[in-house]
């Protein structure tokens, strides 16, 4: 009997990540999908993407032979050109075999090997006319030089506005000042599971595919493509080169990029993600205000999910929601009034599900428009208001350079604050001295320190500020004990130095 294994693959075609797009298309009178196709998306006073104002749509499955015989051919003529092809390439230094033989450079001197090329195709779709293009981030990461080419042929280079490894998305405009052919982004949240939606890319560098497909599932976390927990699920055929592009609804709009499947063999088995135009929009609007990398709010607060066992015990007739375990001092949400051991199950009129729902809502609302939610208490719900903040409005705190002749000498450490914390995902409640970046070939590289420890203790002295550690790493001592918070776990190391 043979094992099968599934696994998550990433879509960019030659470094095998996979790209979709999604379509969702209606009937009008006449039996015609084009008039159902909407303007392309315009942009507010402020120059940002703005949410499409939709009508409701009356959905119904196909019956009788007319409807079967219907066409998605003009909902593609009408979008297909926005959908790009995306080629980054990088120069990496290759390391020779013979590197470091004293015997074979005693003879033949030092090494060197001519440096290599290493290139990556995706895809990307235009959502400006100015040549602004949305695409993942694992398809230009590390990149030199990212090209542009256009379903009539044309090439074009291009610059990376914003790049966000996190959300796996990345922003590109062309260089050029001519008009080019956009499609609009959607609203996300009208989508529902069964809504008809059409993949656009360039699977395995075959030229542009398209597929068709229905919205499978909604709001699918801990799929092991990134910490983003949100994707729509689709069963459109998406493969290896379709990793950028575009799911385009039925008014032709872009409702999700293409980022992952689930494939035994690397190729579609019919169960891909893509992320939700609503998150994309904020990572565009982001990057046309000049923002080089897409910064969350801070809202200061961490969540749990609701689990059967708390369900019961607060009187809620089913597990969903966001548990509140923590609120920071100071913060919006505490300002709001929130207090741990509060349920989140509404933000903004739409339902919590869980903890990475919420967070989805959060990440997307806009910073200079209030918010409300809907917590539970003591068996009553309450509607809070809240406004959010940047990361950076507050001062961040300086990194220090230890110096001296100990074992962290090279290490650059900070004190723990909440927003400091939620940077770098951890709790918020932490305290301490945090390592941010360790210099290489220092004495705190030698012992293994590394980015995102907390040191806790060093010989005896309990650390609580920076400058405790600043006069701790001075000392002269030959033997150290220490001990430092990695991952949840406490690590302690003696050593002579």
């Amino acid at each position: 009997m043979r094992s099968v294994f599934l696994s998550v693959v990433l879509v960019a075609s030659l470094t095998g990540t996979v790209l979709t797009a999604s379509v969702h298309a209606q009937q009008d009178d006449s039996g015609t999908l084009r008039g159902f196709l909407s303007d392309l998306l315009g942009t507010d006073e402020n120059g940002t993407l703005a949410v499409p104002q939709q009508d409701a749509v009356e959905r119904r499955v196909p019956f009788g032979q007319s409807d079967i015989q219907l066409s998605f051919a003009p909902l593609v003529e009408e979008t297909s050109p926005a959908v790009v092809n995306v080629y980054a390439s990088s120069t990496v230094q290759v390391r020779s075999p013979f590197m470091g033989d004293p015997f074979f450079e005693q003879f033949f001197g030092r090494p060197q090997m001519p440096p290599r090329v290493r290139s990556s195709l995706g895809s990307g779709v235009l959502v400006d006319p100015s040549g602004v293009i949305v695409t993942n981030n694992h398809v230009i990461s590390d990149a030199d030089e990212v090209k542009v080419a256009l379903a009539d042929g044309r090439e074009f280079e291009s610059e990376i506005l914003l790049k966000d490894k996190a959300l796996d998305l990345a922003v590109l405009k062309i260089t050029s000042d001519e008009a080019f052919p956009a499609v609009g982004l959607g609203d996300s949240d009208n989508l529902e599971v069964g809504d008809l939606v059409l993949a656009i890319g360039n699977p395995f560098g075959v030229g542009q595919t398209t597929t068709s497909g229905i919205v499978s599932a909604l709001a699918r976390s801990h799929v092991g493509v990134s910490d983003f927990g949100f994707f729509i699920q689709t069963d459109a055929a998406i493969n290896p080169g379709n990793s950028g592009g575009a799911l385009i609804d039925m008014r032709g709009q872009v409702i999700g990029i293409n980022t992952a499947i689930v494939s035994r063999s690397g190729g579609s088995i019919g169960i891909g993600f893509a992320i939700p135009a609503n998150m994309v929009r904020a990572v565009v609007n982001a990057a046309l205000s000049g923002a080089e990398t897409f910064e969350r709010p801070f809202f200061g607060a961490s969540f749990d999910p609701v689990t059967a066992q708390i369900a019961e015990a607060l009187g809620m007739q089913r597990p969903v929601g966001a548990l509140v375990r923590e609120v920071a001092p100071d913060s919006p949400a505490e300002r709001a009034g929130l207090r741990p051991g509060d349920v989140v199950v509404a933000m903004d009129g739409a339902d919590i599900q869980h903890p990475d729902a919420l967070e989805y809502r959060l990440v997307t609302h806009p910073l200079d428009e209030k918010g409300a939610i809907d917590v539970l208490r003591d068996g009553q719900t309450l509607e809070l208001g809240f406004e959010l903040e940047r990361l950076s409005d507050a001062d961040a705190p300086d990194p220090v350079l230890l110096d001296g002749r100990g074992p962290f000498a090279g290490a650059s450490i900070a004190a723990l604050d909440p927003r400091l914390a939620q940077r770098l995902k951890l709790p918020l409640n932490r305290k301490g001295v945090i390592v941010l970046e360790v210099e290489p070939r220092s004495p705190a590289a030698s012992i293994g320190l590394r980015p995102g420890d907390i040191i806790r203790e060093v010989n005896g002295i309990e650390i609580d500020a920076v400058e405790t550690m600043q006069v701790v790493a001075r000392d002269t001592s030959r033997r150290w004990a220490f001990a430092v918070e990695r991952d949840g776990r406490i690590l302690r190391q003696r050593l002579r130095f």
